[in-house]
């Protein structure tokens, strides 16, 4: 079972650093982009790639967000009840995102198996495959629907949820 975890936690670990390269392809992107209008020349799609990049930097960063308490979690009911109720309420809430996450991964796949299939294309300059970008809704919603079954497996068998908070990055008003 170590394994498994190990292997969880490293999947998790790695789509947060996909979307931290995604992070700085934006960046990258929007640099080039200003290099090639100050020098004259045209940079056909970088809006479109930057884009793309947006949509991998946030379907990549769910999971690892999740795991790390980075994600709106209204725990002010969670708080007030006591144990049995509290852990029945994260037994739904994982169960009905979990749920929510693998319907929406299942539809994602189609929508890109039939852009794939039909060869759809960018409408914009750059004219990508667009199944080539939308995949990345796909994996990142996968690995998240892996996530939030992980985390309701958890409360089911232990009794507690994995997510962890980093006490630094919370603020002061909190």
């Amino acid at each position: 079972m170590t394994a498994l975890r190990k292997i969880l936690d490293g999947i998790y670990l790695g789509a947060g650093a996909l979307a931290a390269l995604c992070l700085v392809a934006i960046l990258a992107l929007i640099v080039a982009q200003m290099v090639a209008r100050w020098t004259g020349a045209v940079f056909p799609g970088a809006a479109s790639y930057a884009g793309y990049a947006m949509a991998g930097a946030s379907f990549f960063a769910f999971a690892n967000a999740l795991n790390r308490g980075a994600h709106i979690r209204v725990s002010i009911l969670l708080n007030s009840l006591a144990k049995g109720p509290k852990r029945l309420l994260e037994i739904w809430c994982f169960g009905l995102a979990a749920a929510i996450a693998w319907y929406f991964t299942y539809y994602a796949y189609w929508f890109v198996y039939w852009s794939w299939k039909f060869s759809e294309v960018s409408q914009d300059q750059d004219a990508t495959l667009l199944w080539i970008p939308q995949s990345v809704m796909v994996i990142g919603g996968a690995i998240l629907a892996i996530a939030l079954t992980d985390n309701l497996l958890y409360v089911i068998f232990k009794g507690e949820h994995r997510i962890t908070r980093d006490l630094v990055d919370e603020s002061f008003g909190e």
